[in-house]
């Protein structure tokens, strides 16, 4: 089978991509799709709770974004550098990206925020990415709060007022260089009221990496190399999930670094139990899920690896159909924007 990027390509107006968030978090569109038939109804998501039924179980990412982008100076010199965190590696040892590269040699050291926090350069990797060794007073991610900036994706171009709004209102396990978007509408009080109604919520973490937003090069998709990312689903969530399946209930991911994590450790395992590692999934049409039976996610960047995860979910005659009349509809795209209930 030969799957062409140019497959997963739609038009979309550049005015249609949301460069701020809704307010409240839970007044977004929600295009609900039946994936069976690929029939649409179009509602907001304040009104989830209609789509779902007693027994059903939402599981969510829980990771929180960090702070990654940090902007210093060479010790030394005082030249402009950048930094962006990609992966913890160690005690306050981190992969990152920097740019001008050029400045970045071992043995490099490089001061942000006026001292705050220090870094030495211990490696360079092959592919350009630096290993470094921060030095700071005290705890690294209050002196990351204190000196770095949100990363926010690169299609988004407007000051981010409030960061937390770039944060669900359930993460807590640091980590992530990007959000996992789908859990951005959900307010406290709606999971609340759902969970009141029935429905039942557990966690798994997956730290987003800048992957997320690399594009597909290679023209057949299965040519693409996925990046990696750290996972954990702890034992209670693996318990629900599996209590769920035995009594018929439904177990939806929210967004596709849930759904990644879930078919991750069921494809590897051949079932669902606690388990820690990394994953480099690919989900493309023709992949047989074998965790999920529901999908809520935000609407994706043409030819992406995400918009083929959803492909491969509900069919590809019908995502392509649902994203077509997602712009005709006037739909907000991508992070800040409206989303997607797969059922």
């Amino acid at each position: 089978m030969e799957l062409l990027k140019s497959d997963f390509y739609y038009d979309l107006p550049e005015e249609l991509i949301a460069q701020t968030p809704i307010e409240p978090r839970n007044a977004s569109r929600m295009m609900c799709v039946d994936r069976s038939s690929g029939e649409i109804t179009h509602d907001h998501f304040y009104n989830l709770c209609r789509y779902l039924k007693k027994g059903d179980l939402l599981v969510m990412n829980d990771s929180r974004v960090i702070p990654a982008r940090l902007y210093g100076e060479k010790e030394g010199t005082g030249s402009f550098i950048e930094f962006l965190l990609l992966e913890q590696k160690g005690d306050k040892l981190w992969e990152i990206i920097c740019r001008p590269g050029k400045k970045a040699k071992t043995g490099t050291r490089f001061s942000f925020g006026g001292g705050r926090l220090r870094a030495e350069v211990v490696e360079v990797k092959d592919d350009g990415n630096r290993i470094v060794q921060f030095e700071c007073e005290g705890n690294f991610y209050t002196a990351l709060e204190d000196v770095g900036q949100m990363p926010l994706p690169p299609y988004i171009t407007k000051k981010l007022e409030d960061r937390e709004r770039y944060q669900t209102v359930y993460s807590h396990e640091l980590g992530s260089a990007a959000a996992p978007t789908a859990g951005l509408h959900f307010t406290e009080k709606m999971l609340d009221e759902l969970r009141a109604q029935g429905i039942k919520t557990a966690f798994v973490t997956l730290h987003v990496g800048l992957g997320t937003f690399r594009p597909v090069k290679e023209e057949n998709v299965l040519d693409h190399k996925m990046h990696s990312e750290h996972y954990f689903l702890p034992e209670e969530t693996a318990r629900l999930i599996n209590e769920t399946k035995a009594a018929g209930g439904r177990v939806i991911a929210v967004g596709t670094t849930t759904c990644r994590t879930l078919e991750s450790v069921a494809s590897f395992y051949g079932d669902i139990s606690a388990r820690e590692g990394y994953t480099d999934i690919f989900i493309y049409p023709g992949y047989e899920f074998k965790c999920i039976d529901g999908l809520i996610t935000n609407f994706h960047l043409p030819e992406s690896t995400l918009i083929m995860l959803v492909s491969a979910f509900m069919g590809y005659d019908n995502t392509m159909n649902a994203y077509h009349t997602a712009v005709q509809e006037r739909y907000r795209f991508f992070s800040f924007g409206d989303c997607m209930c797969i059922l």
